[in-house]
């Protein structure tokens, strides 16, 4: 696939790329962050060989910590809970010291299994989705998103990788599906913008069913970020879905929003903020799937894990009949502590979220958070990342139900 990505983008030298990443906000602004409590001492440890103060807790409850913090210094912290703990971020991140301590109270789940029938009896749409997918496409879009020397959430990087997704996902829409927008989500306190596609459901339309993947990058020695599987992958996977739904004419009964995140590696911000959008606005969100590093194949006996913390468990149960039946798959478990992703995001706020995960954690991509995330990594090919496409068809066409041509 030729590249839309702009010259001046590639040429960016790896000296540019660690001034864009490591740029704070123009008065480093005050944050709070909600910490798992093993990662606390760690924290300390870090920002006192920063030469910073060491944090002290707000408030702690039920094994997670408030901690107030600056903006420069969520990226060390991004940093420790990748090298500590394998997590991505493994924090997040809240506006004020209120928002933060309420999140200690997470909102009751909303007991989706009384909302929606998980059923697996749309084989035929299914068949039709999935069975359209193209690794070349998925190699494509990663390659595309990977290229750009970094995709920070502060950086012109994070912020033409928004515009070219955007550019991509509505380049798919035919004129005739007035159904259908793409738009971006803009977000008050940093540059790159979250991205939206959203197919409206046909007699179900206020039941809603998201997919989503984040499209920022990060390195934790600075320089180049291209984020080839983290998470270049999970966007690509789901960018294949929103093609093939479009060729084949797919109606959904229920909408379907697929989303691309802005600002994950810092501490789930983007999702954070839309899924307190849903919420606020009484937006009946019936699924989440996540989808956050996809092409790297680290264990031989699996090639999905179905990851349970954090996580709604019927959902999960749901997910893991769609693979059996459908994308037949070796499939196990995994966990991944707190705050690990952005199904984070949904599930604080009461949502069923599900996340398939690459590989068992400790045995997924080692080289993610280096300039070193690139698609050579994973062979040079899609080919473990389509098999995320065809979960996320089956996930899609059996929760959101509809036909397709």
């Amino acid at each position: 696939m030729k590249s839309l990505i702009p010259v001046s983008l590639l040429l960016l030298s790896t000296s540019q790329a660690f001034a864009e990443q490591n740029k704070a906000a123009p008065k480093d602004r005050e944050l709070w962050i909600t910490l798992g409590t093993e990662a606390v001492a760690p924290m300390r440890e870090s920002f006192k060989s920063a030469g910073w103060e060491e944090p002290t807790a707000v408030l702690a409850k039920d094994q997670v910590s408030v901690f107030r913090v600056k903006e420069s210094q969520l990226s060390r912290l991004a940093t420790l809970m990748h090298e500590r703990f394998n997590r991505c971020a493994g924090f997040i991140t809240h506006e004020t010291q209120d928002e933060a301590v309420a999140s200690l109270q997470p909102a009751p789940a909303l007991a989706p299994q009384s909302l929606v029938t998980y059923t697996l009896d749309n084989a035929t749409t299914v068949n039709a989705l999935m069975g359209s997918v193209l690794e070349t496409n998925v190699r494509g879009t990663i390659t595309s998103l990977s290229g750009y020397s970094t995709r920070y959430y502060t950086s012109q990087g994070g912020v033409d990788a928004a515009n070219w997704l955007l550019a991509k996902w509505k380049s798919y829409v035919p004129a005739s599906r007035t159904d259908v927008t793409v738009e971006l989500f803009r977000h008050a306190s940093w540059a790159q913008p979250s991205v939206i596609l959203t197919i409206r459901g046909t007699t179900l339309p206020n039941e809603v069913v998201v997919v989503g993947g984040h499209l920022d990058s990060i390195n934790s020695s600075g320089g180049n970020a291209p984020g080839a599987d983290d998470d270049a992958s999970g966007v690509a996977s789901f960018t294949e879905v929103i093609r093939v739904a479009m060729s084949r004419n797919y109606r959904p009964q229920r909408t379907v929003k697929f989303m691309a995140y802005a600002a994950e590696e810092v501490g789930l911000r983007g999702s954070k903020e839309i899924a307190a959008y849903h919420k606020s606005n009484a937006i009946n969100v019936v699924g989440v799937l996540q989808l956050d590093m996809t092409n790297y194949k680290g264990s031989s006996s699996v090639d999905v894990v179905v990851i349970t913390d954090y996580s709604n468990s019927a959902q999960n149960t749901f997910l893991r009949n769609l693979i059996t039946t459908y994308v037949k798959i070796p499939q196990g478990n995994s966990s991944c502590g707190y705050g690990c992703s952005d199904h984070a995001s949904w599930y604080n706020q009461g949502y069923a979220a599900s996340i398939p995960f690459e590989a068992p954690l400790g045995s997924d991509n080692p080289y993610i958070h280096t300039a070193s995330d690139t698609l050579s990594r994973s062979g040079g090919t899609a080919t473990h990342a389509l098999k995320y496409s065809k979960i996320t068809a089956a996930y899609v066409a059996e929760l959101a139900k509809g036909t397709a041509q």
